[in-house]
């Protein structure tokens, strides 16, 4: 038994860009369909979404792998999908089963390195009805412009981090957490702007849908990656608010007790509306189950750091965004999302080896 396979196939499966992990993606998957985005990289390079379907194409379940809802994060849902790719999972499906892979569906956030679409706004806070009165957050409101300060001099930032600790220590730390990261739709460019409309990326999501016929499907298993939350290293199965307790009880009928639910509080997240799994549910009701494997990095407060400078650089300097300073800010919000770490690589790839093989036989069951 070769325990060592894992750290012998991290320089394999994880990649430095977007561009080298697309590369990697259509070596194994050379029949994938390409979803161009109207952005461009940092270079002037175009991008795009590659969708890549095995199995029969009536099959009555569906496995859909996602990678990338949150930009920068696909550098590990990427090497989590050429995994399954490379250990043939896609080969052996029973007649009754497809795989749909989507790669890299925020492409520009990938490319830049940051979690937001193009037009500054966070994937799963984005799929709100918004022919609808649009959520709330009068936390958020009250912190705005500490959260992303319009200057982050150093005197700038301790007061703003001073104000959100009084914040804090006064209405506790889940309502801190609620604040910050639970979305907001009034601060455009802010933290966790979930928009006024659909993004292009969401669209495309919804048009791959539609290409795909997966709506038709009896029964639909999504696999959404993070990052960023929860232990580090640890692949933490989060189930979202839109599907409820059933929807937990679906997913962990299939993966077990590691699922996790902000409806049991059990979940690194809190409650947050318009994230993909609110699409879903409104696509397939109780015909689908979603999970969003969480995998842990840093402490949520160096998160919040980076991606308070990235929201400053791109709201208040975009001019600077390829100067030096743009580039080193752009680079730690990489570096928060995605360690460059061989042991979390590592710990990424048995976790995700592990819950494709449990996706597969519960479809299998179904």
């Amino acid at each position: 038994m070769n325990f060592d396979i894992a750290k012998q196939c991290v320089p394999i499966f994880f990649s430095d860009g977007y561009h080298e992990a697309r590369k990697k993606f259509l070596v194994v998957a050379p029949a994938s369909r390409a979803y161009r985005s109207s952005s461009k990289g940092p270079s002037g390079d175009d991008l795009f979404t590659d969708v890549a379907y095995f199995g029969p194409a009536p099959a009555k379940q569906l496995l859909v792998l996602i990678s990338g809802t949150h930009g920068v994060e696909g550098y590990c849902g990427s090497a989590a999908q050429l995994l399954f790719l490379h250990a043939k999972f896609h080969e052996v499906l029973p007649p009754s089963t497809a795989v749909l892979i989507v790669h890299a569906l925020n492409c520009y956030g990938f490319a830049w390195d940051r979690r937001v679409t193009a037009e500054g706004v966070d994937l799963n806070r984005n799929f709100v009805d918004f022919a609808e009165p649009l959520p709330q957050n009068t936390g958020y409101e009250e912190l705005a412009e500490h959260f992303v300060p319009a200057e982050i001099s150093e005197e700038r930032v301790r007061r703003a981090e001073a104000a959100l600790a009084a914040y804090q220590k006064t209405h506790g730390e889940l309502a801190f957490r609620i604040a910050l990261s639970s979305g907001q739709y009034t601060r455009p460019g802010g933290m966790f702007y979930g928009g006024t409309a659909p993004t292009e990326t969401r669209r495309t999501l919804e048009q791959i849908v539609a290409d795909f016929g997966v709506a038709t499907r009896e029964h639909v298993l999504i696999l959404d990656y993070h990052t960023g939350l929860g232990p580090y290293g640890y692949g933490e199965l989060q189930c979202e608010l839109s599907s409820g307790r059933e929807g937990y009880e679906r997913a962990a009928k299939m993966f077990g007790a590691s699922v996790t639910s902000p409806v049991l509080g059990t979940s690194s997240a809190v409650s947050i509306p318009g994230t993909q799994d609110a699409y879903w549910h409104r696509v397939l009701g109780d015909r689908h189950t979603y999970v969003g494997p969480e995998f842990g990095t840093y402490q949520p407060p160096r998160g919040r750091l980076v991606l308070r400078k990235d929201l400053w650089l791109f709201m208040h300097q975009p001019k600077s965004v390829d100067s030096e300073l743009g580039r080193q800010i752009r680079q730690a919000v990489k570096w928060h999302f995605y360690p460059q770490a061989p042991d979390w690589k590592e710990m990424v790839l048995w976790r995700s080896h592990q819950v494709h093989r449990q996706a597969l036989d519960a479809l299998a069951s179904i």
